[in-house]
């Protein structure tokens, strides 16, 4: 993975190189509280183990059982955007599709467009208690019944150690994978939780987080020497400069899921205390045409995140007898592309917007693997810079409960809070 942080610099927010550098003893301290945990696989840092700790051999056991056309991952948060997000971006020959919302016309129009005979379903919930995941698995688990499927002979769980799942796991025989301790949901797409579609899908894990590994050992003291440090600094630095969201926009159609992925990594780890950045999705070139404005020409408030893979499958463009359009023929898709990336950086930079441009050679297994540990490693640099508590997430827990109140599952005063909402209705 490659970042370059200099259209950052000298742009309306005032970031400059002297900043950074300034930035740069605090860079050292944080790495050296990060690998502390990491050596004492402290709750979260954890997860910057993954590369080694992983072993994805239970996983390929797990996969191998099954030549599906379709899985169907029961999920939600970070129980399904990793995996999400590697099949995207890497599968091939499954039709991966993720029950990771409650709308019921979603649901019953995603059942009814897979053939739950030859379907694998991996429902995934660390704790095996997560409302919406139990309660869309227990419509896809009638679904199967009424098609005369057994869902006993198609379902994967991946869980904790206890729970309503892992019971259900013992208790149908279910091949059961463990979600790893100490590893945040957001921060688990390089395990179990992210791997095992993966797998199916037939994703090269080793590859995968062999990638990861390359860039866990780039990490270093300084942000100038390590890509992930660099991003997580710079992105820290312009916020406490009033980059109060960062927009990411990948120029390839095969990681608009990792858009996805990053916003929740982002949101729900540094949304602490009145701070953080709010994240927002974009597509290169699509956005360019929807979003693009505003980013240039809007309020001076944000950090424009580019990501590309330097190469890549290419398509010629026709020559063409049109007027105005002879300049395209003999050129490509991917020329195209490529200029559309970089006019929509240089035009950020004309204008004084910040922007960094990350990197991957391709979007293949090693390529993914490096992105994914180095925006989670960024992010976790951010959080110690920022000083909040990273791994956490008590304003969703909050909406939890009162959620489980509201049904019936439990007496909780977040539940009652819902009762003292404001009213002011226009009909």
């Amino acid at each position: 993975m490659n970042v370059d942080i200099g259209n950052a610099l000298d742009g309306d927010l005032g970031l400059a190189r002297a900043d950074l550098d300034a930035l740069d003893d605090r860079v050292g301290d944080a790495h050296e509280r990060i690998e502390r945990g990491r050596a004492e696989a402290e709750h979260g840092y954890a997860a910057l183990n993954l590369p080694e700790t992983c072993d994805p051999e239970p996983i390929r056991r797990a996969a191998s059982g099954f030549d599906p056309d379709h899985l169907l991952t029961v999920g939600i948060g970070g129980s399904a955007l990793g995996a999400a997000t590697l099949t995207d971006a890497l599968g091939s020959g499954v039709d991966c599709r993720y029950l990771d919302n409650v709308d019921p016309a979603w649901v019953r129009a995603t059942l009814d467009d897979v053939a739950l005979s030859n379907t694998v379903v991996n429902v995934v919930s660390r704790s095996g208690t997560t409302a919406e995941t139990l309660s869309n698995f227990l419509v896809v688990r009638r679904a199967m019944e009424s098609a005369g499927v057994d869902w006993t002979e198609r379902t994967v769980v991946t869980t904790g150690g206890e729970g309503n799942l892992r019971a259900m796991a013992d208790e149908h025989d279910l091949p059961a994978l463990d979600v790893p301790e100490g590893v945040p949901g957001r921060f688990s797409a390089l395990s179990t939780v992210g791997l095992f579609a993966a797998a199916v899908a037939g994703v090269d894990l080793d590859e995968l987080l062999a990638g990861a590994a390359a860039e866990a050992d780039r990490l270093a003291g300084s942000l100038f020497e390590s890509p992930a440090y660099a991003y997580g600094a710079t992105a820290y630095a312009l916020a406490e400069r009033g980059a109060a969201t960062n927009a990411v926009m990948p120029y390839a159609e095969s990681l608009e899921r990792f858009a996805e992925w990053f916003a929740q990594l982002w949101a729900e780890s540094l949304g602490k205390d009145g701070g953080g950045q709010t994240p927002a999705r974009a597509l290169g070139a699509t956005d360019q045409h929807s979003q693009l404005q505003l980013y240039r020409a809007g309020p001076a408030d944000k950090l424009v995140t580019l990501v590309r893979p330097r190469g890549s499958a290419d398509t010629p463009i026709p020559e063409t007898d049109l007027e105005g359009l002879s300049y395209l023929g003999g050129s490509s898709l991917g020329e195209l592309l490529d200029a559309e990336f970089r006019a929509t950086e240089a035009s950020l930079a004309a204008a004084g917007r910040e922007n960094v441009r990350i990197e991957i050679d391709r979007v293949d297994e090693r390529g993914i693997g490096e992105l994914l540990y180095g925006m989670e490693a960024a992010c976790v640099l951010y959080g110690e810079l920022a000083g909040v508590s990273t791994f956490t997430q008590p304003a969703v827990e909050w909406g939890k409960k009162a959620a489980r109140g509201l049904l019936g599952g439990g007496d909780f005063a977040e539940a009652d809070a819902v009762s003292e909402k404001r009213r002011l209705e226009v009909e």
